[in-house]
């Protein structure tokens, strides 16, 4: 089950090019990105915007607090009102809350790991999260950068991408930022203020072929 996992994740890189080329043809927009074997199989209980705490539980999910903003944004560079903003990652060690996931890293039981928002007139969502870990990847013999899943629906389809993390040496060695055809550096989330102190702040922007 480990190797069949990670292989979605090779092969889906071998076409990743494919996926991609539409961004690089239309300059300024968010380029697509496989989606990866682990997008949810059915919605969580919680699906809001801060992933660090659970109902019921008075424990916070483990690892370096971290926020992220940005807007949901049309060609014209105009907000997109109500855009759905999908998103997921795995936890500070490196695991997944799927099924598909039989890493012997252990689950976080306080973390979310997954959210369901939608934009306010000012095309902003607004997310608290942990900085999700770069796991090992067994067929490609390296560690896939840290990077956070999205599906954002706000145009004429859903669009499919992942966001990194600024200052990363991993994104200079990522098998997947490295078969994109489109700009890379759009994906690149840029440091921002955090409100929380101790917290990690980051804002990126989303632009979709609206």
């Amino acid at each position: 089950m480990i190797a069949s996992r990670r292989l979605l994740l090779v092969a889906g890189a071998a076409t990743l090019a494919g996926c991609a080329s539409e961004g690089e043809s239309a300059a300024g927009l968010t380029p697509a990105e496989i989606e990866g074997p682990f997008y949810p199989v059915s919605p969580p209980a919680e699906s809001d915007a801060d992933l660090t705490r659970l109902a019921g539980r008075s424990q916070r999910a483990l690892g370096q607090i971290i926020e992220v903003g940005g807007r949901v944004l049309d060609r014209r560079g105009q907000p997109i009102l109500g855009a759905r903003v999908e998103l997921w990652q795995c936890n500070a060690a490196g695991r997944y809350d799927h099924p598909g996931d039989r890493t012997t890293v252990a689950l976080d039981p306080n973390f979310q790991s997954y959210a369901d928002l939608r934009t306010g007139p000012d095309g902003r969502f607004r997310v608290t999260s942990v900085m999700p870990a770069a796991y090992w990847v067994p067929e490609m013999g390296q560690r896939r950068t840290p990077h956070i899943h999205f599906k954002v629906a706000g145009g004429d389809g859903p669009l499919t991408t992942q966001m990194y993390f600024p200052g990363e040496p991993m994104n200079e060695t990522d098998f997947i930022i490295k078969e994109m055809k489109a700009d890379p550096r759009t994906l690149i989330a840029r440091e921002a203020p955090a409100m929380e102190t101790g917290a990690r702040g980051f804002d990126w922007d989303i632009v979709l072929d609206a």
